[in-house]
């Protein structure tokens, strides 16, 4: 077990943990600050865990909630262990093979979504009464007010949110690995997880259009729920 942690961390891996780091705590900030229905905050971590194994993904998910709480907002901090999850399954994910094509790319993030929930719920329930800073609060509100429990509430919010904003989440993490020169990608220790299968230009259109049809499909699930 011991080997496996450190097969996941070279010296290129201690340098993408902090860029990963920032990279969640900017990228979810700017979504907490505008009330979005989602997240975002895992970008990179699921970076890491695809390129450099999932112990990897797991510590970058920690330490990126764990520092967003002392710095940002104690209420980052009680989420680390879903933020761990889900770099550790993001990575199991990539060594299993669902990190190579954009298809597979959204089953990765549906995977996610359901570790996420799993993960997640009772720390909504118990910690916050199901009531959190984030966007997606405003539908477990509505949802209560029409009835519901407050456990069938917060599941049915985080069923509605959690695989639009993993799913996204993976397919922007995708399309940054894309991005990225080969020799750069082969620097890392699991790089081999993330060759793409299929020429890398039509994945990351496939993967960019993906994305902006999950965008598109939150704002109309959202109107459409509290709309209606």
């Amino acid at each position: 077990m011991l080997d496996k942690i450190k097969s996941n961390f070279n010296t290129q891996t201690w340098v993408l943990i902090p860029i990963a780091i920032a990279i969640n705590l900017v990228v979810g900030q700017i979504v907490l600050t505008l009330k979005l229905p989602v997240f975002l905050d895992s970008i990179g971590t699921v970076l890491v865990a695809v390129l450099c194994g999932p112990w990897a993904g797991a510590l970058t998910g920690a330490l990126s909630n764990t520092i967003a709480g002392i710095a940002l907002d104690p209420g980052w901090f009680p989420w680390w262990p879903v933020a761990a999850m889900i770099g550790y399954m993001a990575g199991r994910m990539a060594e299993w093979g669902f990190f190579k094509s954009w298809w597979k790319v959204v089953v990765t993030g549906f995977v996610i979504a359901l570790t996420a929930v799993i993960v997640s719920t009772p720390i909504a329930v118990y910690l916050f009464g199901g009531i959190t800073a984030s966007g997606s609060s405003f539908i477990t509100a509505y949802l209560l007010q029409t009835g519901q429990g407050i456990w069938q509430a917060v599941a049915s919010t985080s069923f509605i949110t959690e695989p639009v904003d993993k799913i996204t989440t993976a397919m922007l993490a995708f399309a940054i690995i894309l991005g990225l020169p080969k020799r750069t990608v082969g620097g890392y220790p699991k790089a081999a997880n993330a060759e793409a299968e299929g020429a890398d230009r039509n994945q990351l259109y496939i993967a960019i259009g993906v994305i902006v049809l999950l965008v598109l499909f939150a704002a109309f699930m959202l109107r459409n729920i509290l709309g209606g």
